[in-house]
């Protein structure tokens, strides 16, 4: 069973960043394309972005207005999402999902084969 580990929120300033992270078990996560998602409370889960396997495809939710930046570093088996330019609209538990051994990511959930327990990330204003 692989299993996905976020790392990073925090309780941040409006205009903060916060470098979130996500490991896994084995090689699950330099072996396929990742996502990241967000909760907030009483809301639908959100797609923030995602990144193909090579690094080279990446796409964000509409949301997001340039402010988050997705990459990967498959030889130590990591995804990071920079959150730059925080807004109290950011606050939200994220989920960083992996599509096992394919190379895309999606902004589908429904398209995810493992979740990470999530990270909360809460911005005051």
């Amino acid at each position: 069973q692989v299993q996905l580990q976020e790392s990073g929120g925090g309780f941040v300033q409006a205009g903060s960043s916060l470098r979130l992270s996500c490991t896994a078990s084995e090689r699950a996560v330099s072996n396929s394309g990742v996502g990241w998602f967000r909760q907030a409370p009483g809301k639908e889960r959100e797609f923030v972005a995602a990144i193909s396997q090579t690094g080279h495809t990446t796409f964000y939710g509409s949301s997001i207005q340039g402010r988050f930046s997705i990459s990967r570093d498959n030889a130590n088996n990591t995804v990071q999402l920079r959150t730059d330019s925080l807004i109290p609209e950011d606050t939200a538990v994220y989920y960083c999902a992996i599509r096992y051994n394919r190379l895309h990511g999606t902004t589908d959930p429904d398209d995810y084969d493992y979740w990470g327990q999530g990270t909360q990330v809460t911005v005051s204003s």
